[in-house]
């Protein structure tokens, strides 16, 4: 079984998890430095996320915090790897551990 063989699954897989790891990574930076901060890496994680953060809050009631938001946003984009995994095995298309050799 190679990376090609489901490329349909492990492109969007990765692209999520980059996008989900890339907001806790700003979660965790968050708590240590301001908002404003000029750093290349809090600009990075800032110009990747926010689109993203933009769509959450725009469903997220305006109640909640920022903070809550980007939690929410991480709970989310697992829901959706989970999710894109689970319709993927329903129909037989996703990647399954074991095969042959057992």
């Amino acid at each position: 079984m190679t990376f090609w063989s489901y490329w349909y699954f492990h492109i969007p897989n990765f692209v999520l998890a980059a996008l989900m790891y890339t907001l806790l990574g700003r979660m965790v930076l968050g708590l240590f430095v301001p908002a404003d901060w000029d750093n290349y890496i809090w600009r990075f994680f800032r110009r990747v996320t926010d689109p993203y953060l933009r769509l959450v809050r725009f469903i997220t009631p305006s109640v909640l915090s920022h903070g809550v938001v980007m939690a929410f946003g991480v709970l989310w984009l697992m829901l959706a790897r989970l999710g894109w995994f689970l319709i993927l095995l329903r129909f037989g298309l996703a990647p399954v551990a074991g095969g042959q050799g057992s």
